[in-house]
């Protein structure tokens, strides 16, 4: 009776819990993904351009100065030796315009006593103490005067003559000291102006292959600064060869005005040994 009794329990038990399991069980849902989120990326997906990244590099300040900062190195050594280069070239318009003017004022003064005087002698006491070329021209011959006691008069001109031109020449190149410097800036500078040129445009160049763009914004700054070195290089350039022209026809009158007294002082010589061979020729006759 208790087996029957414990049967029909575990029957019982048995059924209440079968419609549970025999429950359909819910599947689970699918949620649709976002419509904002990202869509997966391709394994090979291309990256975006690099032009946006390299707008954001450019230099905004394309003045010279800021050209210079955001030079090369090599650009802008070039730059700076053409400022320096021009820099020299006014120091010697100062220094060589100062110099002509003086030497040319002070060689007229000294052609007018010459033009003044009778004899040697009376011109070298007027002009002994100045040491200008004029000046010097008158001592050498009067020093060849008095080292030749009894010269005869032909030989002596002649000796002086020679004296003269070394003097001259020498006068000559003391005053074209610096031309050299002026005739080498105006040839040269273009040249170095325009290698640094190059040298910027083909870093621009070397940067477009780079940034894998050809975007004029990229390569517009390195052109304008190689184009800066041009313009120094001309700068430079352009008022030294005029400069030197300049000073070529004044360094022309320079020679011209001592030429002239050269002249003088042979035309004095000349006198002084007529009045030395008048006598003479009277005492023979």
């Amino acid at each position: 009776m208790l087996g029957i009794l414990a049967a029909a329990a575990f029957a019982v038990a048995a059924f209440a819990q079968a419609p549970a399991a025999a429950q359909p069980q819910p599947a689970p849902s699918i949620q649709a993904p976002p419509t904002n989120a990202p869509a997966p990326e391709a394994p090979n997906a291309v990256p975006p351009a690099p032009s946006t990244i390299a707008t954001a590099t450019l230099p905004h300040d394309l003045s010279p100065w800021g050209m210079f900062l955001s030079a090369d190195i090599v650009v802008k050594a070039v730059m700076v030796g053409l400022v320096f280069a021009s820099f020299v070239t006014w120091t010697v318009w100062l220094a060589k315009n100062w110099e002509l003017w003086r030497a040319t004022r002070r060689g007229r003064a000294a052609l007018a006593v010459l033009n003044e005087a009778s004899t040697l002698a009376e011109a070298n006491a007027r002009l002994g103490g100045s040491s200008e070329a004029v000046a010097r021209l008158l001592r050498t011959a009067v020093h060849e005067v008095q080292v030749s006691p009894h010269p005869d008069p032909e030989a002596l001109k002649e000796r002086i003559s020679w004296l003269l031109e070394r003097v001259e020449a020498a006068a000559g190149r003391r005053i074209g000291r610096g031309m050299g410097l002026l005739a080498t800036i105006g040839a040269t500078a273009p040249f170095v102006g325009l290698f640094g040129t190059v040298w910027g445009i083909m870093n621009s160049f070397i940067g477009i292959s780079n940034a894998h763009t050809t975007n004029l914004a990229v390569v517009a700054p390195g052109i304008a600064e190689a184009l800066l070195a041009t313009a120094l290089g001309l700068f430079a350039a352009i008022p030294a060869v005029v400069i030197y022209n300049v000073f070529s026809r004044s360094i022309g009158a320079y020679r011209a005005l001592l030429a002239d007294g050269s002249a003088l002082v042979m035309r004095l010589l000349s006198r002084d040994c007529e009045r030395v061979s008048a006598p003479m020729q009277r005492a023979a006759e």
